[in-house]
């Protein structure tokens, strides 16, 4: 029973009661009888008009707390006819009026807000209390291509618990499960440089908000393949070109120099003349190796910008398999092709996109000499293939050297590493260069047992 239901039953028992003590005066002073029935009607309209008014703050304040649960800030109460409840609306009112502005200042802020998110170009992705995914902007959509990813942790796709845009070619598929993989290992207040498969380069930051009281992670992820590249590109080039200088001017006068030092070998005894020319003979094979060296660096800053002709990608590959064949044959290691559709001439470079698959075939041969050498395969394999797809032509060379190991992705491609004992580490530099200047994406990663694959992807052909 509310509260006004039981202060109307007590009004009515209470003037109840003085009814029947007045009906004993009705015989005997029937005027002093109707006197006071109309004094008791008096008092008890009296007494609904006060708890009217005395339970009229609980009604305004039943429909502020109605205006509060529907967000109904822009509504105001009616003014009260008494001076006492005209303070507490007022009071109403003004906190109403504090909280539509209070609103409409964070509407505007969510909405600014959101259309910064959308804007960036980097990615941003936004956790709830419980680590699952609240918040993606369109660069992390882009970059990440998930699926429905709301209230799923990023762990979801690594382990095939969610899904994939249907959009999503396998290539971006692969980058982006390396990408979520590093992503999710990365701690709090933490800062790395990541990589993916392609070569590309990104700078991964995961922080934490306080959001009603409780943290919340998010990640923010910006992409510096093309200013990485760039400053890098800069700096390997000015110090080829110091060092090419340098050397170049010091192989030629010792060049020179010991030229002119083989005249002086018949003027020495026959025992001493001997030793004496195989000695400059030595160090000269040694400078003109040097020069030879240098030479190798300055192709990768002079190479000239493509001249995209069309060409024939399986003549190509047939002479790169004629020219390797004998030398795999020594090694006990096959060359063939695994599939090698019928495509339409493709407008390249050719001398240099030749260059850059001697490259590439060059590396597989010399893995998987290594992996029979080190006794981790039996059977040696390189595998050319060329195949259709329905975004294009996808050239890949697959070889079972498998040596990749855990090279961080995002060292495949930098300037002077390598893995190889002796290795100068601008093979794959120069590869990067001549397919970055073609425009064709290429990924470098482990294919599965035990293979490693090089994937190139050239438009298809008009």
């Amino acid at each position: 029973m509310s509260l006004r239901q039981r202060l109307t039953a007590y009004l009515l028992a209470l003037h109840l009661l003085f009814f029947v003590f007045t009906v004993a005066l009705y015989r005997t002073q029937p005027w002093l009888f109707v006197a006071l029935e109309v004094l008791l009607v008096m008092s008890l309209a009296g007494g609904f008009h006060l708890m009217r008014r005395a339970l009229e703050p609980l009604g305004y304040t039943q429909r502020f707390h109605d205006l509060l649960q529907d967000q109904n800030y822009a509504a105001r109460l009616q003014m009260s006819d008494g001076a006492e409840l005209e303070q507490l609306v007022q009071q109403f009112n003004s906190m109403l009026g504090v909280l539509y502005q209070e609103r409409l200042h964070l509407g505007e802020q969510q909405g600014f807000l959101d259309r910064l998110l959308e804007a960036t170009p980097s990615a941003v992705v936004v956790f709830d209390y419980d680590g699952r995914v609240s918040l993606l902007n369109a660069s992390a959509e882009q970059l990440l291509g998930l699926a429905d990813p709301t209230g799923k942790p990023l762990a979801a796709w690594l382990d095939g618990r969610a899904g994939w845009n249907a959009t999503l070619a396998e290539p971006a598929r692969a980058r982006s499960v390396s990408l979520l993989a590093q992503l999710d290992a990365l701690p709090l207040g933490e800062s790395r440089l990541l990589g993916d498969p392609d070569g590309r380069r990104y700078r991964a930051q995961r922080g934490h908000f306080f959001d009603r009281g409780f943290k919340r992670h998010f990640l923010f992820i910006e992409e510096l393949t093309e200013e990485l590249a760039s400053s890098e590109k800069d700096t390997y080039e000015k110090l080829v070109r110091v060092l090419a200088h340098e050397v170049n001017n010091t192989v030629a006068a010792t060049g020179s120099v010991l030229d002119s030092l083989l005249y002086y070998s018949d003027q020495l005894n026959e025992r001493d003349s001997v030793d004496f020319s195989t000695a400059v003979v030595a160090v000269r094979r040694r400078n003109a190796s040097l020069g030879q060296f240098i030479e190798r660096f300055t192709r990768v800053v002079k190479m000239p910008a493509p001249e995209p002709r069309p060409t024939e990608l399986r003549s190509l590959l047939d002479d790169i398999v004629r020219l390797y064949s004998e030398q795999c044959r020594s090694r006990a290691i096959r060359i063939e092709w695994l599939r090698c559709d019928d495509i339409a001439p493709q407008a390249l470079d050719q001398p240099l996109m030749e260059q850059a698959l001697l490259n590439i075939v060059k590396n597989a041969v010399e893995a998987v000499e290594a992996a029979i050498a080190d006794g981790a395969r039996v059977d040696g394999y390189i595998r050319l293939a060329l195949a259709r797809e329905e975004a294009g032509v996808r050239l890949s060379v697959i070889d079972s050297g498998d040596r990749l190991g855990d090279v961080p992705a995002h060292q495949l491609f930098a300037p002077f590493f390598t893995t190889k004992k002796g290795g100068q580490g601008i093979g794959l530099l120069f590869v990067r260069e001549v397919l970055n200047r073609h425009g064709f994406p290429y990924r470098l990663a482990p294919g599965g047992d035990g293979e490693t694959r090089f994937d190139i992807w050239l438009p298809q052909p008009h």
